[in-house]
């Protein structure tokens, strides 16, 4: 297999179709609830999460054999059944139209896998063995949860709100740099790790007063 090219992908308002409606679909569709897409569902049957999310009108949900025009417009396609046949036919028509599938559990039939991800607000990362082994994946994940706590998170956003400051007031690249080396390899995050938010906040401002002011 080739090596993969990891990437994070803007879903805003885009078309992502799942089919199938059983648990794995159900666990594919409760993430992708956070990424702000239009989620199409295909599925005979559906477990009740699945009912009430359509209900809620928080996806769209035909109870039918999927169809070939079902993938028309879609941008990202996830087949979650455990039909080979169906599997090969959603990969082919996908690939005919450009179209980016997952297969679960059918490697062949997938243009990307879906990593195991920690998230603390901002900051994500994703673990990913290539589909070689998804439960090594999941207890790395598990792992780096102990490590990456939501403090992390906190300094991600800190340092985005500085950011911000920083591109409208200096125009100097090389000085942008040092401010930000400055902040990010300070003791700010420590404070965070011990829950002293404010003397972080205070640790900041005394930071860009130095190079705003």
């Amino acid at each position: 297999m080739a090596n993969l090219y990891p990437v994070y992908i803007d879903l805003t308002d885009k078309k992502c179709l799942v089919i199938g409606g059983g648990k794995v679909a159900e666990r594919k569709i409760y993430h992708l609830l956070d990424y702000g897409c239009s989620i199409l569902v295909v599925s005979p049957q559906a477990e009740n999460s699945i009912e009430k999310w359509a209900h809620r009108k928080f996806i769209q949900w035909y109870p039918r054999e999927f169809q070939d025009q079902d993938i028309t417009d879609c941008f990202m396609v996830f087949v979650a059944t455990d039909d080979c046949q169906i599997n090969e036919k959603v990969s082919r028509l996908c690939r005919e139209k450009g179209i980016m599938v997952n297969a679960v559990d059918d490697p062949p039939n997938c243009d990307f896998y879906v990593p195991s991800i920690v998230r603390q607000n901002s900051l994500v990362l994703a673990i990913s063995t290539g589909g070689k082994s998804p439960a090594f994946a999941r207890r790395l994940r598990s792992e780096l949860e102990q490590v990456i706590t939501p403090a992390y998170g906190e300094f991600v956003d800190m340092l985005g709100e500085q950011r911000e400051l920083v591109k409208g007031h200096i125009k100097d690249i090389e000085i942008r740099k040092k401010i930000f080396e400055e902040l990010v390899y300070s003791d700010i995050l420590d404070l965070l790790k011990v829950g002293e938010k404010e003397k972080a906040r205070e640790k900041v401002k005394k930071c860009m007063s130095y190079w705003l002011d």
